[in-house]
């Protein structure tokens, strides 16, 4: 029997979750921390026939999911195409992916600038804190609210983030902003460049407003390195001194951070994502 649910976070898995259960009749009411829609946020998302399945099953529509790629391809320091794997495939966006499931949700069911910060099990219900004050009562309690949940944290308090040993560099590029010969070396196809120790890939994703014209797209680039620890905690660390946990808002990276990892794409990757990079 269908009854009242809270979803904990406003992103892509709160979405999903929250438009599942209103199909099979729950009250669902969304509740996200930030105090504006999410927009811009993370960047590009390779789809696959599950993530197809299941936006189809919410009732999100699935024509112009993103840009069709048609091949993988694998690059050598010097830009090259080394290897070529035919790989038919459409790549999208965080931003088209939450714009899809947003529009399931109908607006009382979305609370902006309300924080969950814990819980209390009241066997056949649970009663939800908020940080902003007050409380609400479900029959379920979804949490979804990233990897510092407040959920997750009160029901496995012992589990906690880990370094693995290396960080990602993200970048999307506007694919107007991209020099011709680069866009004709990196931009079409689900690009790999694969060096030790190290893992790069990119392709190209919609513009703003899920934009699928030519010359109206963007570039997406994502680059796994390794980090020591200690290199770590400085990266993570602002021009005013504040140590971020686990990552760090873009605006706030320090200038010669930006400046280093520049330095090393140029040192050791193909000169089309160098180029990238600086565009």
């Amino acid at each position: 029997m269908a009854g009242k649910a809270i979803v904990a976070g406003g992103s892509i898995g709160g979405l999903f979750a929250a438009a599942a259960l209103m199909r099979r009749g729950w009250e669902v009411t969304v509740c996200e921390r930030t105090g504006v829609e999410l927009s811009g946020r993370g960047a590009g998302i390779v789809t696959h026939p599950e993530l197809v399945a299941a936006l189809e099953e919410v009732g999100a529509p699935t024509a112009e999911l993103g840009v069709p790629v048609a091949e993988r391809v694998a690059f050598d320091i010097d830009g090259g195409r080394v290897h070529r794997v035919a790989f038919p495939q459409v790549v999208t966006s965080w931003d088209r992916i939450h714009q899809l499931l947003r529009a399931l949700i109908p607006a009382g069911a979305h609370r902006l600038g309300r924080t969950v910060t814990g819980y209390e099990d009241r066997g056949g219900a649970v009663r939800v804190r908020f940080a902003e004050g007050g409380g609400d009562e479900a029959d379920l309690l979804v949490g979804a609210d990233g990897f510092r949940s407040a959920v997750r944290g009160q029901m496995l308090p012992a589990v906690a983030p880990e370094y693995s040993g290396y960080v990602v560099w993200r970048a999307v590029a506007e694919e107007a902003d991209l020099p011709a010969a680069v866009h004709a070396a990196i931009f079409a196809p689900f690009g790999f460049f694969l060096p030790d120790g190290a893992q790069i890939i990119g392709y190209p994703i919609a513009g703003a407003g899920n934009d699928l014209r030519p010359g109206r797209r963007r570039y997406n680039f994502v680059w796994y390195t390794g980090v020591a620890r200690a290199a770590l905690d400085d990266m993570l660390t602002d021009a005013e001194g504040r140590h971020h946990a686990v990552s760090i808002p873009p605006p706030l990276v320090r200038d010669d951070v930006l400046e280093a990892m520049l330095a090393d794409a140029e040192a050791r990757l193909p000169a089309p994502f160098v180029e990238m990079l600086k565009h």
